[in-house]
């Protein structure tokens, strides 16, 4: 073994053998020495090969959860942005039928005012044409009238003729009779 690499291993520590000297190690306690640093070192580096595993499987979930993060990243980003789209859109929809909404408003109430003018137009018209009819109403019934009292003066003086006619014809037969 050499110091600059220092890569102990349980077959080391059970192959490793000591010089032995006068009044040296106890062998046996030596032995139960490198007995037992073999065994933990089996022991740890068995540990150490489940600690890999373990350390592999969990970098294995720490990039399977970086992956997810990034994609909920990228969806929550791809959300945000669709959000915004969805809201720019509405806001643009809004707007155009708010618009839509006005102009309809404004034809609305312009054939409105065109149908108020022309009732009214209508309305003034009916007026003129019911004064006009009572004004023609007033002066045939004055003309009627006229006649009547023509007729009626007529009567009257044919029916004073009739009683002068009819006094002279019984003064005429009382003057024959005298």
């Amino acid at each position: 073994m050499t110091d600059d690499v220092f890569n102990l291993t349980p077959h080391d520590v059970r192959g490793q053998e000591f010089a032995r000297g006068f009044r040296g190690y106890d062998i046996q306690h030596v032995e139960e020495f490198r007995h037992r640093v073999a065994e933990a070192l089996d022991r740890l580096l068995r540990e150490r090969a489940q600690f890999e595993e373990r350390l592999r499987g969990m970098q294995e979930q720490l990039r399977s959860f970086r992956e997810r993060e990034k994609a909920m990243n990228d969806a929550l980003v791809a959300a945000q942005q669709l959000r915004a789209d969805t809201k720019q859109q509405s806001e643009r929809e809004a707007e155009s039928v708010l618009r839509e909404a006005k102009a309809e408003a404004l034809r609305v109430v312009a054939r409105a005012e065109d149908q108020e003018r022309m009732v009214r137009d209508r309305f003034e018209a009916a007026q003129r044409q019911f004064a006009s009819y009572l004004s023609n109403f007033r002066a045939l019934l004055e003309r009627q009238l006229g006649e009547v009292e023509g007729l009626q003066a007529s009567a009257q003086t044919r029916a004073q003729l009739q009683v002068e006619r009819s006094d002279q014809q019984t003064e005429l037969v009382l003057k024959r009779k005298v």
